[in-house]
């Protein structure tokens, strides 16, 4: 059986909570392998409408196993809320249908209050963080002091975590003004929190490697976007973790080798939250269409996304550095009524042409887009289910993005429904 990873390949909000929705019924496990809960997925299943942050889309599913890999940084107070959050609607959580990572990495009152500490420096320039503590507590893992799953069954190791973090955090609160961290109130929350996080931690790299063995099928889902990658995004301003598809296997446990399908979410626009540069971003009237037709304002934060044309060169780059197979486009019907449609096909910066974005902050600054324009559509593709229901225009339209990013699309989504998809290539067709 075949094994997909889903990636967003711009930066982020492209719409994977419905296609992961969507593949999920057809998988057996579904596993996140990064980011925290700074990234939301809205999922919409028969009218009703779910949130989720931590919890991997797989959880509304009955009969599937989800899973939080040790790629994620983990707040344990916000998961135990959106897991009574969801049981609230009907769903079913139970440590037989949800599993964490013993070696998962916890995000702990402290790294949230260092995450907007850092943020209201004036002095600084804000790179645009949600301010939940993703970043700090990504540090401390690179720095071997971050508190696992796994510690929190043992009181000794504990409290041997807790006072190494505790040297480190409390000089850098210090030269913050803040005061130091109380050290028995905080062993006494995480004694407190820890039987509600133990029942759900498991070896789940053994359970990973033993799934694929019996040939159950994995759906690997990816929070944010490639853009907001570590090493491969718009850095400053991006998250604090790799976001590509090869962090699938090191996130849960597995082997890149059992990757088969590397399905890359690309929304019919742009759009971005926070700050950093964005090439194609429009400040007119066209921009404030696609906001308001697009309903774009974060799930996590509600601020509004910045919006812009299609990029097809930032596209072309992730789906590269993701070895992506094939795009899920979505939000084609937001475009409905344009009568002129415009993509980016490069960019030129001091007198130069390039086909792809630099990694030069200053370069990336100074990036203006080269616009192809196409003609747009005024029938409506909201709910269309087959390539019969597309207006010409439409069809060139997908097809010319299918030749500038070098890729075909696989999916593609005409509505927040999840039915409201035409299924071009099965990701999961061996």
């Amino acid at each position: 059986m075949a094994n997909v990873v889903v990636v967003g390949a711009q930066w982020g909000d492209e719409g994977k909570g419905k296609i992961v929705d969507w593949l999920s019924e057809r998988a057996d496990v579904i596993a996140r392998f990064q980011g925290g809960h700074n990234a939301g997925h809205t999922l919409v299943i028969d009218g009703k409408v779910y949130k989720l942050n931590a919890l991997p889309s797989g959880v509304v599913r009955g009969g599937k196993l989800s899973v939080i890999g040790n790629g994620v940084v983990l707040d344990p107070w916000h998961l135990v809320k959106e897991i009574a959050a969801i049981r609230e609607q009907g769903v079913e959580i139970s440590p037989e249908t949800l599993m964490v990572a013993e070696n998962t990495p916890l995000i702990l009152p402290f790294h949230g209050e260092l995450d907007r500490a850092r943020e209201s420096q004036v002095s600084v320039a804000k790179i645009g963080t949600t301010g939940r503590g993703i970043g700090p507590a990504y540090e401390d893992k690179v720095g071997r002091r971050v508190i696992r799953v796994a510690d929190l069954a043992d009181d000794a190791t504990l409290e041997l975590r807790v006072d190494r973090a505790l040297v480190h955090h409390n000089a850098l609160r210090a030269g913050l003004g803040l005061e130091p961290i109380d050290r028995d109130a905080l062993l006494a929350d995480l004694r407190a929190i820890a039987p509600e996080i133990l029942p759900y931690a498991a070896p789940v790299w053994k359970v990973m490697n033993e799934a694929r063995k019996s040939g159950k099928r994995i759906l690997f889902e990816g929070a944010q976007g490639a853009l907001l990658d570590i090493d491969f995004g718009t850095y400053p301003f991006v998250t604090s973790s790799n976001v590509i598809a090869g962090q699938a296997a090191t996130g849960t446990g597995i082997g890149p080798g059992a990757i088969d399908f590397v399905l890359g979410i690309v929304k019919a626009y742009t759009t971005r939250v926070g700050e950093g540069p964005f090439p194609t971003e429009l400040h007119d009237g066209d921009g404030q269409r696609l906001g308001e037709r697009g309903r774009e304002f974060g799930t996590v934060t509600g601020r509004k996304r910045r919006c812009g044309w299609f990029d097809a060169c930032l596209v072309r780059q992730t789906c590269a550095t993701s070895g992506v197979k094939g795009i899920a486009l979505t939000k084609l019907d937001v475009l409905d009524g344009f009568e002129t449609l415009k993509i980016c096909t490069g960019y030129e910066v001091d007198g130069e042409r390039l086909d792809y974005l630099p990694m030069a902050a200053d370069k990336q600054a100074r990036c203006t887009p080269i616009y192809e324009e196409m003609p747009g559509w005024q029938e409506s593709t909201e709910g269309a289910r087959s390539w019969a229901d597309l207006p010409a225009n439409a069809i060139k339209y997908v097809r010319r993005v299918e030749e500038l990013i070098d890729c075909p699309v696989a999916l593609l989504s005409t509505s927040p429904e999840r039915d409201d998809t035409i299924l071009v290539t099965d990701p999961f067709a061996d």
